[in-house]
């Protein structure tokens, strides 16, 4: 499994100049710490985001290898949203940005 350090330059590296959210998205990696997305800049601030996508650390790798679907995780806890219509509507970019994480 990858560290939070080698995570957060896979995501910065998927990002690249901008995530094309146009909102603010944190990934709380319950206890292993955070990754935080505005735009091009990502960091591992816990900072206030418009979503915030609450996951282990393995299965948001899991989730990048294809081994776990999203939408299973969702509906069995794996993975917790603070605002569910939001991420529908960015559901194809954040796809795009986890399939990148594998």
């Amino acid at each position: 499994m990858a560290t939070l350090q080698e995570l957060t330059q896979r995501v910065k590296d998927a990002v690249g100049e901008d995530a094309g959210l146009g909102k603010t998205f944190k990934i709380d990696l319950r206890g292993e710490g955070f990754i935080h997305i505005d735009g091009g800049v990502v960091t591992n601030d816990d900072k206030p985001a418009d979503l915030t996508v609450s996951v282990k650390h393995a299965d948001l790798e899991a989730m990048g290898r294809r081994q776990l679907d999203p939408m299973t995780a969702v509906m069995t806890g794996r993975l917790k949203l603070s605002d569910t219509g939001l991420a529908m509507s960015l559901q194809p970019q954040m796809q795009a940005l986890f399939s990148k994480l594998g």
